[in-house]
């Protein structure tokens, strides 16, 4: 969606700091003519936001909006996201995706408050984020501009961009060497791009930010106790924390122990394959202690059919559908699935490993007396025959028709 034929005065632009948006508030000021409004979501990405902030003024922002949103990032976003144990084909536990749609919703907000019916973002024409980012826009505001730079300028990579930073004095941390894309959050840090782009060539080492080599984590384990109630985290090892504290604890942890490295190559939804690595570290280990707890508190049948919804509910956060009906409705039937999800997972970190080592729960469907391999009175092994021969019926129709067959032939 073009900005149209009408002039725009204002527009709130998704503002990180980095490479592509710096070049892009430049650009819209001195090509455009456009009053930019620079907006930096604080959601956990570990820069100083002071210097964001100043360097959103220097490249000629007429307002800055800094906004600490990690508590609301971990709490409405990714413990839902959690609560449904949603991973994408399989690997990718959607670290950029999810956070998308929280920094769509607050550029909403804002253009609202200043009176201005215009939002951008830096995200290409080739990626899923276009999508997050306007997807959003459109179901909170339908009428709302969107100006998306990098489909409408004639910088074709970020080469390009790097040498109008340089004639524009915009201070870049990207490199013709290692031009690789990154994104980090309180959930992740992702790597895209650059000497990444062979599928063959493992990812070189120095890019790793959140996590120790595995062959260089300690030599002794860690053990962990996450406690869990109606599906969310809220305790380690008896700590009450809150969401982004106790996220932000598991990613020291996970990562001084080589946990949560991802290397995938993915479908991006505008069809093309992409390879993408990615640290997760706390993200993991809550993945991992949720599955322990749920596989003693969820009905079989509630278990089954919810992992069946997994991969479709994954599609839609990658795919930038945060806000639509369909995933609003499948969070509400996951979220019933959580109201006995309560208990605590006991996990062994290792060299790069999560393991769970112990699990127990006051909601816990697991009987002793029904499982045990001793002695018991309460189950009747004699029921187990006709419970095989009634399921087993169909197969001995079939096996009985292909049987007759066979005689017929002969």
């Amino acid at each position: 969606m073009s900005h149209g034929d009408a002039p725009v005065k204002k527009v709130v632009l998704a503002y990180s700091g980095g490479l592509d948006t710096s070049v892009i508030l430049k650009w819209m000021r001195e090509t455009l003519g456009y009053q930019v409004i620079a907006f930096c979501a604080d959601l956990g990405q570990g820069e100083d936001m002071r210097a964001v902030k100043a360097k959103a003024m220097k490249m000629g922002a007429s307002k800055v909006y800094i906004e600490d949103l990690r508590e609301t990032f971990v709490r409405d976003y990714i413990f839902p996201m959690l609560r449904a144990n949603v991973v994408y084909e399989g690997t990718y536990l959607l670290g950029t995706s999810i956070a998308r749609p929280l920094i769509a919703r607050r550029q909403i907000e804002i253009a609202e408050r200043e009176g201005t019916d215009a939002v951008a973002h830096g995200a290409t024409g080739k990626g899923n984020d276009q999508m997050r980012f306007e997807l959003t826009y459109l179901a909170l505001n339908p009428s709302i501009k969107i100006i998306a730079p990098w489909r409408e300028w004639t910088f074709r990579s970020r080469r390009d961009l790097i040498e109008y930073a340089k004639r524009h004095g915009i201070p870049v941390t990207a490199t013709k060497d290692k031009p690789y894309s990154t994104d980090r959050n309180h959930f992740h840090v992702s790597y895209e791009g650059g000497i990444l782009e062979d599928p063959w060539e493992e990812a070189p080492e120095e890019i790793f930010q959140m996590t120790v080599s595995p062959d260089k984590a300690p030599a002794k384990p860690v053990y962990l106790e996450i406690d869990y109630e109606q599906g969310d985290p809220v305790a380690v090892n008896g700590k009450l924390l809150s969401p982004a504290a106790l996220l932000s604890h598991l990613n020291d942890v996970g990562g001084a122990h080589g946990v949560g490295r991802v290397d995938l190559v993915e479908n991006r939804y505008v069809g093309m394959k992409s390879r993408g690595v990615y640290e997760t570290p706390g993200g993991t280990i809550l993945h991992v202690a949720h599955r322990a707890v749920e596989s003693l508190t969820l009905d079989r049948e509630v278990l089954h059919l919810r992992e069946s919804l997994i991969p479709r509910y994954a599609e839609m956060i990658y795919y930038g559908y945060w806000n639509a009906p369909e995933r609003e409705m499948l969070q509400a039937a996951m979220d019933e699935a959580q109201r006995d999800v309560t208990g605590t997972a006991r996990l062994k970190l290792y060299k790069g490993s999560c393991s769970v080592v112990g699990r127990r729960s006051p909601r816990s469907l697991y009987r002793l007396d029904m499982a045990t391999f001793e002695e018991d009175d309460v189950y009747r092994q004699k029921d187990a025959e006709g419970f095989i021969r009634l399921n087993g019926l169909r197969l001995a129709i079939r096996a009985a028709r292909t049987k007759t067959k066979g005689i017929g032939r002969g």
